[in-house]
C-alpha cells in the first residue's frame, strides 16, 4: 500500500499548480554575471592578441569559470606545474579559445553560477520565513520547551544536535530536525531538477536517511521536482515501489505531516 504522504504529494504535483507554488520554497532565481578580475582580463587579453599559449591559460585558469568545458581543465587547475609539462594538451585547449573570440571568452567566464548550486539553503531560507507555523530556534531554545518546535543551526550543529539527542550515526548533516507533538523528525529535503546521473544520485542520497535504525526520531526524506512525475522515469518506479512505504513528501505537503504525528 502507498504511504500516504507519497500519494497526497504525486497528487499536488499532477493536480495543483505544484510549479508555481514550489517556487515559494526554491525561488531558483540566477544570479548576476559573476565579476571578472579586470587585472586577470587585461592579462588574458594581453596573452590572447600575442597568441601566448601559456600565460593564456595560466591567466584563465585563476578565474572561477574556464571558457570552455573540458575534463582536462580541472587538473591543470590543481596542478599548475601540469601547463609546462604538457604542451599538445595546452595547444589544443588555446586552439578552441582563438576560435571562440575574446567576446565569447568573456561571456562565458562571467556565465552565472548554476541554478541547482544554489538551491541548497533556500529549504532552510523557506523554513525561517515560519513557512510552518513557527520559527525555527536555536538549540538552547529548542531544548527549553516540550513544545513544537524547529531547530534552527549550520549543517555541523544540527548533525551534532542529531548525533547526541537521537542516535543519529551519520557523519552528514540533516536539513530539518523538529519536534511535533512531542515526537522527533528529522529530513534531508532536496529539489530534483532533472532525470539522469547526477540528480538520481541526489535522490539515493536523501532516501538514506530512510535506512537508519534504532534512531530517536522518524526519518523523512523531503524532495520536491520531477520524481513525481507519472511515467516511467527511474526516480517515480522507486518512489513507487521499493520507496512506496516510506515517509517521502513534497514540502508543499510537510506543514500537514508534522502537524498529525
Amino acid at each position: 500500500m502507498m504511504n500516504y504522504w507519497i500519494q497526497l504529494s504525486i497528487e499536488y504535483a499532477n493536480q495543483r499548480s505544484y510549479l508555481d507554488d514550489l517556487f515559494y520554497v526554491y525561488p531558483t532565481i540566477p544570479e548576476g554575471i559573476r565579476n571578472i578580475d579586470q587585472d586577470i582580463w587585461k592579462d588574458i587579453e594581453r596573452a590572447f592578441n600575442q597568441k601566448n599559449n601559456i600565460e593564456l591559460l595560466t591567466s584563465l585558469l585563476k578565474l572561477d569559470l574556464f571558457p570552455i568545458k573540458d575534463s582536462y581543465v580541472a587538473y591543470l587547475k590543481r596542478d599548475k606545474s601540469s601547463i609546462e609539462k604538457n604542451p599538445a594538451t595546452v595547444n589544443r585547449l588555446c586552439g578552441r579559445l582563438y576560435e571562440m573570440g575574446l567576446d565569447n571568452i568573456f561571456k562565458h567566464c562571467s556565465e552565472p553560477k548554476e541554478t541547482n548550486r544554489q538551491i541548497g539553503p533556500l529549504f532552510k531560507r523557506w523554513l525561517n520565513k515560519k513557512a510552518l507555523g513557527i520559527k525555527p530556534v536555536r538549540i538552547d531554545e529548542f531544548l527549553k520547551t516540550e513544545n513544537n518546535a524547529i531547530l534552527y543551526g549550520s549543517d555541523a550543529e544540527m548533525r551534532n544536535f542529531a548525533n547526541k539527542y537521537l542516535n543519529y550515526n551519520r557523519n552528514k548533516g540533516l536539513d530539518f530536525i523538529g519536534r511535533f507533538n512531542g515526537k522527533y523528525v528529522i529530513g534531508e529535503a532536496k529539489f530534483l531538477t532533472d532525470f539522469g546521473g547526477h540528480q538520481n544520485a541526489q535522490f539515493n542520497d536523501a532516501v538514506e536517511i530512510l535506512k537508519l535504525k534504532h534512531i530517536k526520531a522518524i526519518p523523512i526524506a523531503i524532495l520536491d521536482g520531477v520524481l513525481y512525475i507519472k511515467g516511467n522515469n527511474k526516480m517515480y518506479k522507486q518512489l513507487t515501489t521499493t520507496f512506496k512505504s516510506c515517509n517521502i513528501m513534497s514540502s508543499l505537503v510537510l506543514r500537514e505531516f508534522l502537524y498529525q504525528i
